[in-house]
């Protein structure tokens, strides 16, 4: 976990991306404080907020979220007495994904399905115990614009793309933007609800505010050239599997014949799985909140895991 100054009064929280759950926050030290983005656990949390308490004034009086995924938000009860602040859709996602299920998959390390068993390994990182879902009660619909002490801060709605409630934070006046999981950084992304078109033109808006600085949801910063590359993977991806839904072949299928090359060497580029899932859904004519089969999607992505690791 390490702390970056962007600019005067303005850092990220950044975690090495080690894949399921290892975000990145924001800190804005002004105006009391806002805070972009809370972690997944209790525990991570408290060292995120260590780490902040190096720089704070005092405690942040203000915490955005930008979607309601739990590795964005579970810590919020942290931050007592602090204003939350998100879009209407992220709120009333809250609920979704339930911190005991979390913590109940976690201890099923000794599960006979080698795919949860799998899974609870990659969460023995986190502790779900006491978690208490924390949802944001300041909410806005198109954009809010906060002043902090001279700071224009601008929080944009660009969803649904990655969820129904995605949000970025904008700094105009410092060039940088936090974009929560509207960009994965040299990691391959995860989508729960909306479309791939939806989900380039948030890119395209990012990209159209000309930031200097882009602090992802997940991966090392960057500038433009990061969010234009999660472009190109998506355009690659919706492409390849309507190749092979045309040809009638499953979602398994697809995503083992599909060629990574450079995406490869991404982050768990078995997630592609849920990628060309999303693609079928769309190639099907289903709603954007179509909800995923997440065992079917988690088994095929441990089976294609398998075979990646097996090509290497």
């Amino acid at each position: 976990m390490e702390l970056r100054e962007l600019g005067n009064d303005v850092y990220a929280c950044l975690q090495p991306d080690r894949g399921l759950g290892w975000s990145n926050s924001g800190l804005i030290n002004r105006g009391g404080g806002l805070v972009v983005d809370t972690f997944w656990d209790l525990p991570r949390t408290r060292a995120l907020m260590a780490q902040y308490a190096r720089v704070w004034k005092r405690p942040a009086e203000r915490v955005v979220n930008t979607h309601h995924n739990g590795d964005h938000c579970w810590g919020n009860q942290l931050f007592a007495g602090a204003e939350l602040i998100g879009h209407r859709l992220c709120a009333a996602s809250f609920g979704k994904e339930r911190p005991e299920a979390m913590q109940a998959l976690r201890n099923m390390v000794d599960a006979p399905d080698p795919a949860i068993a799998s899974m609870a390994r990659e969460l023995q990182s986190y502790d779900f115990s006491g978690v208490t879902l924390t949802p944001p009660t300041t909410l806005f619909d198109e954009r809010l614009d906060l002043e902090l002490d001279g700071l224009r801060v601008e929080l944009i709605y660009v969803g649904p793309a990655h969820t129904a409630g995605d949000a970025i934070v904008h700094l105009p006046e410092r060039r940088i933007v936090f974009t929560g999981d509207i960009l994965f950084r040299l990691c391959t992304p995860i989508g729960w609800e909306g479309t791939f078109d939806g989900w380039i033109d948030a890119l395209e808006r990012i990209i159209a505010l000309q930031p200097e600085v882009i602090v992802p949801g997940h991966g090392p910063l960057c500038g433009v050239e990061g969010a234009r590359e999660l472009q190109d993977y998506l355009r690659y991806v919706r492409r390849e599997a309507a190749v092979h839904f045309a040809a009638g072949r499953s979602i398994e299928e697809a995503s083992r014949r599909i060629d990574l090359g450079p995406y490869a060497n991404w982050t768990e580029p078995e997630r592609i799985v849920f990628n060309v899932a999303r693609a079928y859904r769309e190639l099907r004519g289903e709603p954007w909140d179509t909800p995923v089969d997440v065992a079917a999607v988690l088994h095929a992505m441990f089976d294609l895991r398998g075979k990646l690791h097996a090509g290497h």
